[in-house]
């Protein structure tokens, strides 16, 4: 569902008639593991593929690089290959606009948290 939100967006964004910045917003990191790569990579810097999968406990290696391929293609992360042990060794990290998303991000979180504790749910962030 999260790849049609996103299509719609990039189709939108290039015919230039997009009448809602928070569809928008919302379509750059839906995704099942968006929002945590992206926390990750503002939090813990540069990372390799199976540093980020240790991450995400339940990421098929399809999944993962999906998501991480659509956050490469929406600017939010770079990728970068470098020779490391003459091995071709795949480096991660958060772009300036995909920095950008993080107050948006942390204002998610300190929500749920609140909400959570409204709810009187036992929590134990994993992040």
């Amino acid at each position: 569902m999260t790849d049609i939100v996103r299509k719609y967006a990039i189709e939108k964004v290039q015919k230039k008639d997009f009448s809602c910045a928070k569809e928008y917003t919302l379509s750059m990191f839906s995704g099942k593991y968006k929002i945590v790569i992206i926390y990750h990579l503002s939090h813990d810097g540069t990372m390799r593929f199976g540093e980020i999968q240790k991450l995400l406990d339940h990421a098929t290696h399809k999944v993962l690089s999906q998501q991480l391929n659509e956050l490469v293609e929406d600017g939010l992360v770079s990728r970068q290959e470098d020779l490391v042990n003459n091995r071709k060794a795949v480096f991660y990290s958060l772009t300036s606009t995909g920095q950008s998303l993080m107050p948006i991000i942390e204002m998610m979180f300190s929500w749920g948290k609140e909400r959570l504790a409204t709810l009187d749910v036992d929590y134990t962030p994993k992040i």
